[in-house]
């Protein structure tokens, strides 16, 4: 199970650009402008300007998705890499929208909506409370 990160982005929201390319650097890793374009313009329906990408990762670092570095034999390349993994981002996000629901606050409209889930959602939130209960065990155990 991967916990929640100390570390949270600034903004949350992407845009499907932003994904993208946030998508491709989880699979390289440490990736440069070039990378990245090339990574999109394998697919020969696609253009987009090298400008572009580079557009979006500096907006995906200012939404601190991204670490940029200097390279240091390559003069002024630079090299973008992700501050969380896609697991963490997962996390957040999920996090994020039952934290959402949850704040509904009514317990009526919580209840409804539970009592609307198909077998499969019902067996997969009692495996949530039993990895919830063996963590607060283990929590109790460790104090």
């Amino acid at each position: 199970m991967t916990p929640l990160p100390n570390y949270r982005p600034k903004k949350m929201s992407l845009g499907s650009l932003e994904t993208e390319i946030l998508e491709i650097i989880w699979q390289l890793g440490k990736v440069t402008v070039k990378d990245v374009h090339d990574r999109i313009l394998a697919d020969p329906n696609r253009e987009l300007a090298y400008t572009s990408v580079t557009t979006v990762l500096r907006r995906l670092t200012n939404k601190g998705w991204l670490i940029c570095q200097k390279q240091e034999k390559k003069g002024r390349a630079f090299q973008w890499e992700a501050k969380i993994s896609r697991q963490q981002a997962q996390a957040l996000k999920a996090y994020e929208h039952l934290h959402d629901f949850l704040a509904v606050g009514n317990a009526e409209v919580v209840a409804s909506f539970a009592d609307h889930l198909d077998i499969a959602s019902v067996e997969q939130i009692e495996a949530i409370a039993a990895k919830l209960k063996a963590i607060r065990r283990q929590r109790k155990e460790g104090s």
